[in-house]
This record gives C-alpha cells, sequence and structure tokens, in this order.
C-alpha cells in the first residue's frame, strides 16, 4: 500500500493546528493588554478614592493605599445633600428614560417588521440618521421647543430628550427580532383568540428577550451619563443629575481628587454592575440583531 500523498502547497495538519493554537494564544494576549489598558483608569480611580487628602500627591504615588480609608465616600457620597440629589435625580431620568424608550420603541419595532408599510425604506433611513447627529445640535431647538411647553428643568423634557436619541437605536436594535418571529406563530396565537396586542405580548416579545434587555441597558446607560441635554434643559440645580453636580463639584473648594474620584466610583457602579450581570443578554442582543434580516 502506498502512503497518503499530501497535494502539493498543502500544509500538513499538524502544522495548521499548530499554528490556528499560536494565533490564538496571541490574539488572547492581545485581548487581555488592551483590557488591562483600559482598566487601568478605572484601577486609578478607586485607588485614589480610598487615600487620604496627603496621600493623594505622594511622589511616588502609592499604587495601592496603605491603610485604605472611606473618608471619601462618607465626605463626599453620603455627606454631601448636593450629590445625593444628583444621583436620585439622574436615576429617575434613566428609569424613566428607559421604561418611556421600550414603551414607544417595542411597538414601533413590531410594527415595522410585521406590516407592509409605504416608505419603509424611507423610515429605517431617518432611524439612522438621527443616531448621526450630535446631541448638541438637538440641544438648543430643543431648549426653545421645550421652553414653550414648560418642559424646561422638569424630569419629563429631560426623559422626552434622551428617549429623543435613544428610541431610534432601539427600534434599530429590536426590529431584526421581530422579523424572525415566525407568522405561522403568530396566527397561531390568534386561533387560540389571541388579538395583534396580545400576540405581541406573550409570542413576540419573550422570543426577543436578549433585544429587550439590550434596549434596556443602553437606553439606562446613555441616560445616566448624559450631558448636554442636562447642561441646557436643566438650568436649575434641584433638577441637575450627577452629570452636572459633578462637573460643577471641582469648583467648589479647589479640586479634591479622592472626594472627586469617590463620586465618580459611584456613579460608575451601575454601569459596571450593568456590563458584568447582563454580558450574557447584551452581547448576544447586539451580535444576534446585527445578523438577523
Amino acid at each position: 500500500m502506498s502512503a497518503k500523498r499530501i497535494p502539493a502547497g498543502a500544509a500538513p495538519p499538524a502544522r495548521g493546528i499548530h499554528r490556528d493554537h499560536v494565533t490564538r494564544r496571541w490574539l488572547a494576549i492581545a485581548g487581555v493588554v488592551v483590557t488591562a489598558v483600559y482598566l487601568v483608569p478605572v484601577y486609578w480611580m478607586l485607588v485614589t478614592s480610598l487615600k487620604t487628602g496627603d496621600s493623594v500627591f505622594r511622589v511616588p504615588p502609592d499604587l495601592i493605599p496603605l491603610p485604605p480609608t472611606i473618608e471619601p465616600y462618607v465626605h463626599a457620597v453620603f455627606g454631601d445633600a448636593d450629590i445625593a440629589r444628583g444621583l436620585t435625580n439622574s436615576a429617575i431620568i434613566a428609569v424613566g428614560t428607559t421604561f418611556l424608550t421600550l414603551a414607544l420603541a417595542l411597538p414601533a419595532a413590531y410594527g415595522l417588521a410585521k406590516f407592509r408599510l409605504r416608505g419603509l425604506g424611507v423610515v429605517l433611513m431617518l432611524m439612522l440618521v438621527v443616531q448621526m447627529v450630535p446631541s448638541i445640535n438637538l440641544a438648543l431647538p430643543m431648549f426653545v421647543l421645550f421652553s414653550s411647553m414648560g418642559l424646561v428643568n422638569s424630569y419629563a423634557g429631560l426623559i422626552i430628550a434622551n428617549c429623543a436619541l435613544a428610541v431610534p437605536l432601539a427600534v434599530t436594535i429590536l426590529r431584526p427580532y421581530f422579523l424572525t418571529v415566525p407568522a405561522e406563530v403568530i396566527e397561531a396565537a390568534k386561533v387560540d383568540g389571541c388579538n395583534e396586542l396580545t400576540s405581541f405580548a406573550r409570542v413576540a416579545l419573550p422570543i426577543s428577550t436578549p433585544g429587550v434587555i439590550t434596549v434596556a441597558v443602553i437606553s439606562f446607560l446613555g441616560a445616566w451619563g448624559e450631558f448636554v441635554f442636562a447642561l441646557s434643559l436643566a438650568t436649575s440645580e434641584h433638577i441637575q443629575p450627577i452629570t452636572i453636580v459633578l462637573a460643577e463639584f471641582t469648583n467648589q473648594v479647589g479640586i479634591r481628587w479622592n472626594d472627586l474620584m469617590a463620586v465618580s466610583a459611584v456613579v460608575a457602579l451601575p454601569v459596571i454592575a450593568a456590563f458584568v450581570l447582563l454580558q450574557r443578554y447584551i452581547v448576544a442582543g447586539l451580535t444576534d440583531g446585527a445578523t438577523k434580516t
């Protein structure tokens, strides 16, 4: 019996497998390095928030605060009424934006996916164009419009402004999910006594859970960290979210870096928690939505 001959120019299987392992190893190393670079500022923020005022400017700097102190959190976060009010305002605005975005985007995305509409391509193009418009370009027109409607310095005005940018993105993410819901399943639900609304709620929504969670998280975090609309539409300090309060925090008595970093750590906590706890849904929501047509 003659030995099996390898075609000219083809690499031996063992060599190809080894090359794949080496490539994956280098990609993993590159991913770890990039992640570490991005995490350095986060680590330095946490470290600085656990230092005393004198140790912040120590040369060389302490990479690990010994002993750590929670005094910046007690003083700046729990002992400052402005910070507490800003966090409360941000929470109200972010939660309100999330619920209003879902209330508007879910039926809109379902309708664009399941009903035959004239000008559908134009509507989808407008959704994409709105996402490209910088918020600074919308702030002044919104201020003029909201002033005439009495929505300046109100939670409703800030929530509506945030939804103006969140809803188009939410519809763009959710529509591909509803496109994959089989029409036969919807028809079967109607045969069992469901109408269009109950079919949407009981059939389409459960199938699209990753997309719904992704939209909820993106809407919440976008409103939580929004600055431009807050700066232009919240001129009263009693309605200002934490982003504005944090920007003004440095002008009170100079820059107290440990207090500033303690507040920043608390502001970043919802962002970190959302991605740690819901990472699986967010990744699935973005990748699946991008591949479904």
